[in-house]
């Protein structure tokens, strides 16, 4: 019996649409219409589209066209286990202009804890090496790297 792995979290795939299940490109469409402003809420883009709330809300964080891949990436980041660490590392990502899309984080071992971020760079006002230099000298972080597919 051959053993199969479980994927990596966090990796990104191309899929064509067409071989997708239907409610994929309807998440889609319901959050281009919330982004336009077209509507003013889910419920509202989700019956438009013909989805529930449900489905809707199961794949809202996972789902997302293939150009907005160009704006993400992944942060890997090793913080000092105190309260308020994820905060300052927040912070410094806000000020830079990055919109943290998701964050999650490994439970704490001993005085550090893991976590992956991934964040969209299209508003930031910094380059992202730049960012990682200036994050690098922080006390709340050990280690922080680009997560290269």
């Amino acid at each position: 019996m051959k053993t199969v792995s479980s994927p990596v979290e966090g990796r990104y795939i191309l899929v064509a649409q067409e071989v997708l299940p239907e409610v994929f490109g309807k998440v889609l469409q319901a959050k281009e219409l919330l982004a336009s402003g077209t509507v003013r809420s889910i419920s509202t883009a989700v019956r438009q589209v013909g989805i529930s709330r449900s489905a809707f809300y199961k794949y809202k964080d996972c789902v997302f066209p293939a150009e907005d891949l160009r704006r993400l990436l992944t942060l890997q980041a090793v913080l000092v286990n105190e309260t308020g660490t994820l905060q300052s590392l927040l912070a410094v990502l806000s000020e830079a202009g990055a919109d943290v899309v998701t964050i999650h984080q490994q439970k704490p071992k001993g005085d550090l804890a893991q976590v992956s971020l991934t964040v969209d760079t299209s508003g930031m006002r910094v380059e992202m090496p730049r960012l990682l230099e200036q994050l690098r000298g922080r006390s709340f972080l050990r280690s922080i790297e680009l997560q290269e597919d």
